[in-house]
């Protein structure tokens, strides 16, 4: 495992472009035991209580490609701090092993989702993921907006998978107006 010096945090979407916290470099990661899933209910940032979007969480099965962020030990205490309140209970807290991009293996940070919490959507559809997905808008923009920005990092990571492959482009075969959605201003 990794320098006791630097502390570890996987990120597998939203993290992955919008981290916000410091950290000392980031790289590709490759996570075991669990996969990405639009499998939480989203009610403030990409939804409202009354119509829901969905975010990504990890369920357990499969491998996951992400990003790792290497953070100080100094800083770790804050960055938790913050990543704990932006993921809060609707995430457990696990810490595993992953892959880095240099051939490392590090013990990281990872949120799961919390199968045990109101938000939790369980295994829906790829149709019933899409449907929800084309009509939320949260404080944060539309739900569409944020799976297409974290199918487009992850692809710029050269992160590709049928489940994310078929998200994006049934997600783009149809524009935000189309969808009753006003255009993207986050």
């Amino acid at each position: 495992m990794a320098d006791a010096a630097t502390c570890w945090v996987f990120g597998y979407g939203s993290l992955i472009w919008r981290p916000g916290f410091p950290f000392l470099s980031s790289q590709g990661a490759y996570l075991c035991g669990y996969h990405r899933d639009l499998c939480i209910y989203s009610h403030t940032y990409r939804g409202n209580p009354k119509d829901p979007g969905l975010v990504f969480g990890l369920v357990p099965g499969g491998c996951c490609e992400g990003c790792a962020f290497e953070v100080s030990a100094s800083q770790w205490p804050q960055v938790l701090d913050y990543l704990q309140a932006r993921e809060s209970d609707v995430y457990h807290q696990v810490y595993n092993g992953v892959r880095i991009a240099d051939g490392r293996m590090v013990k990281a940070l990872v949120f799961v989702a919390n199968d045990a919490h109101c938000q939790f959507a369980g295994k829906l559809s790829i149709d019933e993921q899409i449907r929800i997905v084309r009509h939320a808008r949260g404080q944060t923009g539309s739900n569409r907006d944020y799976v297409l920005n974290t199918i487009s990092h992850l692809e710029g990571l050269g992160i590709r998978d049928a489940y994310l492959s078929e998200l994006g482009q049934r997600l783009a075969q149809e524009e935000p107006e189309q969808a009753g959605l006003p255009g993207e201003c986050s």
